[in-house]
């Protein structure tokens, strides 16, 4: 059981700010301060050093910060297969970023499925942000993500290595020969909203290229990715994506790669979950059985 001392000690690691940490935990500031010192005690290191007037974690506060929400993680794991272990079942929790979730997954998780029709599936499908915070908080027991992540705070396994493209409607006004990034900047680029693992790999390639989203001559910010390429079909812009996300499309000439001769971008597609975790070998079997290993 998570000592409760270690509640308060991640709850001022999110806000920062002992007040807030007692406001949110619904006890007193001492009882705030008097739970990080006996940690500190504890430990024989400091925690937590102001710097610039804010509350700032040190090293080893750091350390303990990781391995705190692993424990948090592996405990509420914990309690649902004791749940389950009663109920005689057995269940995985797991979540997928959007592309992830609808064009790679699907597959495989019937193939999985199959092979395993007593367990009970809860699947969840999110942006990489939302989805580490429900790692970290212990509701998911991994996931599998395409947006950049903490490689320091997880254990991962890579799960593949995706093209990352420039498509267009087929009858777009864009000439078939290579073009380069800045031809485009004068039409509409329609894009993910922020948070997205889609939309991060673009910003982060665009970074690299010493350009930036306000290039384009007009941004088009849609959540859903079904909408996004429907609108690209029907001739709104220019937009990035996973070739796995296309790949039907692509196929049947309702979309159209635009080539780019400065721009070769792939990104990795990573099953993860929370670092040093007691059930690491279950989580390897899972990716094992997903993966058809």
């Amino acid at each position: 059981m998570l000592d409760f001392r270690m509640d308060t000690f991640l709850e001022v690691c999110r806000c920062r700010n002992y007040t807030r940490a007692a406001e949110h935990l619904n006890i007193t500031q001492p009882a705030v301060t008097q739970h990080i010192q006996y940690l500190q005690n504890y430990y024989g290191a400091r925690l937590f050093v102001y710097h610039n007037k804010q509350l700032t974690l040190t090293p080893e506060g750091e350390l303990l910060r990781s391995a705190a929400l692993t424990m948090r993680h592996d405990e509420e794991k914990l309690k649902r297969d004791m749940g389950d272990l009663k109920a005689g079942r057995r269940s995985i929790r797991f979540g997928a970023t959007l592309t992830i979730g609808e064009y790679l997954l699907p597959e495989r998780l019937a193939a999985y499925m199959k092979r395993n029709p007593t367990t009970h599936i809860h699947m969840m499908v999110e942006d990489t942000k939302k989805l580490l915070h429900r790692l970290n908080e212990g509701e998911l027991d991994f996931a599998v993500v395409e947006g950049y992540f903490h490689k320091s705070e997880y254990d991962y396994i890579l799960w593949s290595h995706e093209p990352y493209i420039c498509v267009c409607g087929a009858d777009y006004p864009l000439p078939g020969g290579p073009l380069h990034l800045r031809d485009l900047f004068s039409h509409n680029l329609l894009l993910r909203n922020d948070g997205s693992g889609t939309r991060d790999v673009l910003v982060k390639a665009l970074e690299g290229m010493n350009h930036h989203l306000s290039d384009f001559r007009h941004l088009t910010e849609v959540s859903d990715l079904l909408v996004i390429k429907e609108l690209v079909k029907g001739g709104c812009g220019v937009t990035f994506l996973y070739r796995k996300a296309v790949e039907r499309e692509l196929a049947d000439g309702s979309l159209r790669q635009v080539e780019l001769a400065d721009f070769q971008v792939s990104h990795e597609f990573t099953f993860l979950w929370r670092k040093n975790s007691v059930f690491e070998q279950e989580f390897r079997q899972v990716f094992q059985e997903l993966c058809g290993i």
